[in-house]
């Protein structure tokens, strides 16, 4: 983000301290000549609005200082500003320098016009996001979304429907970390490098593999013990299997392995009767960290038949919204019952 002129002048022009090292501040404010400057590579589909340069001509105040590429002195965020000092005949303008290529240019001009000034529409963020996964194909859906101010879903929609977004193995997320499309891969990649170079730090395995130090340290486990690297849970899930008048019969799979069910039942399982029975049992009931768990799910235990009215409770301006949420609970519910049934 670009600080406010006034902060940003002071950290320009602040006599060199005890702490000083010569080097120019981040965020610096130079002033350069208005003719000097090259157009932006907007992210606006229909280009700079007139009349927003007008409204700033006419308010008539100073402005924050517009960001610029150091390396070709091309506008990345304040076009309708450098219009308006055109406009009102001012020969220079407050600046600050980006150091980075066009495809970071690019990335930082859509943050900053997301974040301030005249709104993206929503084709222009589209647009962006589309753009910047074709660029930078390793950053996550959040991390996009995060930067165009879309959400993930619209994100991930974006990249299954663009043949031009370049193939990935891993993602970066919005914390900087890389994480494995395909975990199993992951995980083969870090016992391949363990077995390389048995004296290397997991951390260091876990960096360059793309996994987390805990699944590291699992890897690691599992090596010892002779056991496979990547635990059953990530192995491609087995055909479901359905009863018909002929007898059981393979058909496809959803993509999730079907989850173990307690006392070996096949029938369809009353989750009602399941929860009832937790409810009851007093290793969760007299401990408060059981008795969340055992409220969490009683919340969310839904009967079949109420799941219209849920349906038709949502307004259509909130789906999406609604849609990410479930999706996020329904992920962290995933995460639990996958460590359950690795326990």
């Amino acid at each position: 983000m670009i600080a406010a002129p006034a902060d940003s002048a002071k950290r320009a022009n602040a006599p060199d301290g005890p702490g000083d090292t010569g080097e120019e501040p981040a965020e610096a404010v130079h002033s350069v000549p208005v003719t000097s400057l090259l157009s932006a590579d907007s992210p606006r589909l229909t280009g700079e609005d007139r009349d927003h340069t007008l409204r700033l001509v006419e308010a008539d105040r100073a402005m924050p200082p517009i960001l610029v590429q150091r390396s070709t002195m091309r506008v990345i965020d304040g076009m309708h500003r450098l219009r308006a000092a055109i406009l009102r005949g001012d020969e220079t303008i407050p600046i600050v320098y980006f150091d980075g290529d066009a495809d970071e240019a690019f990335v930082r001009a859509v943050e900053e016009n997301v974040a301030h000034g005249l709104p993206l529409s929503r084709a222009d963020r589209r647009a962006a996001a589309a753009r910047i996964m074709a660029s930078h194909p390793q950053l996550s859906d959040r991390a996009i979304a995060a930067r165009t101010g879309l959400s993930a879903k619209s994100v991930a929609g974006i990249r299954r429907s663009s043949a031009t977004v370049p193939q990935s193995n891993g993602r970066l997320g919005a914390d900087g970390r890389i994480r494995p499309l395909n975990s199993a891969e992951g995980r083969l990649t870090a016992a391949r490098a363990m077995e390389q170079r048995p004296d290397a730090p997991l951390r260091e395995i876990a960096r360059a593999a793309g996994v987390s130090l805990s699944t590291a340290h699992d890897v690691r486990r599992r090596l010892l013990r002779k056991e496979n690297p990547v635990p059953d849970r990530y192995a491609a899930p087995p055909p479901r299997r359905r009863t018909g008048a002929d007898g059981p019969r393979a058909v496809g799979g959803t993509g999730r392995a079907e989850r173990k069910r307690p006392h070996g039942a096949d029938g369809p399982r009353d989750h009602g009767a399941i929860l009832q029975t937790l409810m009851k049992d007093p290793s969760l009931r007299h401990t408060g960290a059981g008795r969340r768990l055992l409220l969490l799910l009683r919340a969310r235990v839904i009967a079949p038949g109420d799941w219209a009215d849920l349906y038709d409770c949502v307004p259509p301006h909130c789906r999406e919204a609604v849609a990410e949420l479930a999706r996020h609970c329904a992920t962290d519910w995933h995460r639990l019952a996958d460590e359950l049934d690795r326990r």
